[in-house]
């Protein structure tokens, strides 16, 4: 059965691997980031996509005004995310607030809109980083980072117990290294296990399927220690 789907960080990476799957077998996608060319150029009739800097209320207004004629989203998909490496020393509030905008404010914000559409059997599914795992292996220059991704499982923790009675439910995702363009651009050199096409087709199945069997858990998704 066709489902209504919001994907964001579409542009590239895991994202536009999962806008163009969910696409392909069917199912309605609303793809969102701030740069929709690389979606609009796959001409794709089951997805709409337009400019979208989640990192601001006027975005997720507008994303909340354009699905207010379906009759209901059935997946979220949390994927966008900005990852900065630099030495804590010199990491500033301002470098905190870029990335925390993104990672956790945006996702908040996006997912208090979109909730009010979803039936008990929708699914939230959250992207985080083993890096914000307790106990997982740290990496030196990712405070903002992993610290902003150790929030959103919190987050995702919180939201199912809100709404363990009404639905959606609610799990993240920890992920471990997955060859990007956003991993090449901030450990260039580096050679990941997992492609975005890979990660993309396992986040895919558990977004239609996980909420089945899961609510409110962190499942960690690596084949390495980090």
């Amino acid at each position: 059965m066709s489902k209504n789907i919001i994907i964001t960080g579409t542009s590239r990476g895991i994202g536009f691997e999962l806008a163009q799957l969910f696409a392909d077998q069917g199912h309605r996608v609303l793809a969102l980031s701030r740069n929709p060319r690389p979606v609009l150029d796959l001409n794709h009739n089951n997805i709409a996509t337009f400019p979208c800097d989640l990192g601001t209320q006027e975005a997720c207004a507008e994303v909340e005004a354009f699905i207010a004629d379906w009759d209901k989203v059935d997946i979220l998909i949390n994927n966008a995310g900005t990852l900065l490496n630099k030495p804590f020393v010199a990491t500033t509030m301002a470098d905190f607030e870029t990335v925390y905008k993104v990672n956790v404010f945006a996702v908040a914000e996006l997912t208090r809109v979109v909730v009010p559409k979803m039936p008990k059997t929708g699914h939230v599914v959250t992207i985080s980083s083993m890096g914000g795992v307790q106990g997982s292996v740290k990496f030196p220059g990712l405070s903002a980072y992993s610290s902003s991704k150790a929030a959103v499982i919190t987050l995702t923790e919180l939201w199912a117990e809100e709404f363990k009675e009404s639905g959606p439910s609610f799990n993240v995702l920890a992920i471990g290294a997955v060859q990007t363009e956003m991993l090449a651009e901030v450990f260039p050199g580096y050679q990941a296990p997992i492609t975005a096409l890979e990660m993309a087709r396992y986040i895919k199945d558990f977004a239609l399927t996980g909420y089945n069997y899961y609510n409110g858990k962190l499942l960690p998704v690596s084949n390495s220690t980090p």
